[in-house]
């Protein structure tokens, strides 16, 4: 055998080598990126799911980063353009982000999203109190929703709505806003910016229990009937990308997610599976209100 002919195959064999190395070289730096809406104060976001990160990152055995988005609109288009591959939606808008990339599927969501509630809550000067029965008494006040993309703080609320009385909120109240999150709606009625406004049960039960919310200047005077809301939503052709089971152990690591502090980030008290046909209802509501095409 020749010297040529050896160095030949040496040759053939480092080159194999190299593309093995660097092959997985390539795939323990992958990165799963994933975001939430921002439904709240975002000073707090970061810290909230960076422990998710964190959490994700050693049960997946891949890097997880999150970042943070300033709406909800910037959520989906992050979805939508792979900046992102897994996502914490509200109902709305993982039904927004899902329909602008099909294949995409909702893979869990918290135990209490089957039974999501919004509150109407009020300023004291309007001498609204609570009632089991829609309250009349908010015709012609000032009112504030939350996002546009809402589904607590804008979708639902707008229904009961204009299943009530047949109008728009617009011709309805003799003011209406959008305040962009559920912790600004609750602040700005407190301070009297508007009388009325609809929240996130959630955000209004977590900044009273840490005592941002004065009972004396604003209270809850309805909440509307439940519905299914949050879920996490995962982007198609992850599978491709990371090998084929890894959109169902994402979907594993997440519904076994125990942690207390983990699950106070949320907050929720564990995560059950979801699928995209828990959130037909939201879908036809959105259609019905032209704020969604179908």
């Amino acid at each position: 055998m020749s010297v040529k002919y050896i160095r030949s195959i040496l040759l053939i064999l480092i080159s194999i080598f190299s593309v093995m190395v660097n092959g997985a070289s390539k795939n323990s730096t992958k990165v799963l990126t994933f975001t939430a809406i921002p439904d709240q104060d975002q000073s707090q976001l970061r810290l909230r799911f960076q422990q998710v990160a964190d959490y994700l990152s050693a049960e997946l055995g891949v890097q997880v980063n999150y970042i943070a988005v300033k709406s909800y609109a910037a959520a989906i288009g992050a979805f939508r353009n792979n900046q992102v591959q897994l996502a914490w939606f509200g109902g709305l808008s993982g039904v927004r982000a899902r329909q602008l990339v099909p294949g995409s599927r909702a893979i869990a969501q918290g135990i209490e999203d089957r039974e999501f509630k919004s509150y109407f809550i009020a300023h004291h000067s309007t001498g609204l109190s609570r009632s089991d029965s829609f309250p009349q008494g908010i015709a012609g006040k000032t009112f504030t929703f939350g996002s546009k993309g809402s589904t607590s703080g804008r979708l639902m609320p707008e229904y009961y709505i204009r299943q009530q009385w047949q109008r728009s909120p617009q011709q309805l109240f003799s003011a209406v806003g959008f305040s962009g999150d559920h912790s600004l709606t609750i602040n700005q009625v407190q301070a009297g910016a508007y009388q009325v406004g609809a929240v996130n049960y959630q955000v209004w039960q977590s900044m009273l229990a840490a005592g941002k919310i004065d009972l004396s200047k604003v209270s809850v005077i309805w909440q509307t009937p439940q519905y299914t809301d949050y879920q996490w939503s995962i982007r198609a052709g992850l599978d491709s990308e990371y090998g084929a089971g890894f959109s169902d152990k994402i979907q594993s690591v997440l519904l076994q997610m125990s942690d207390p502090q983990l699950l106070k980030q949320f907050p929720r008290s564990g995560f059950i599976a979801a699928a995209n046909e828990d959130y037909q209802a939201i879908k036809e509501t959105a259609i019905a209100l032209d704020l969604l095409q179908p």
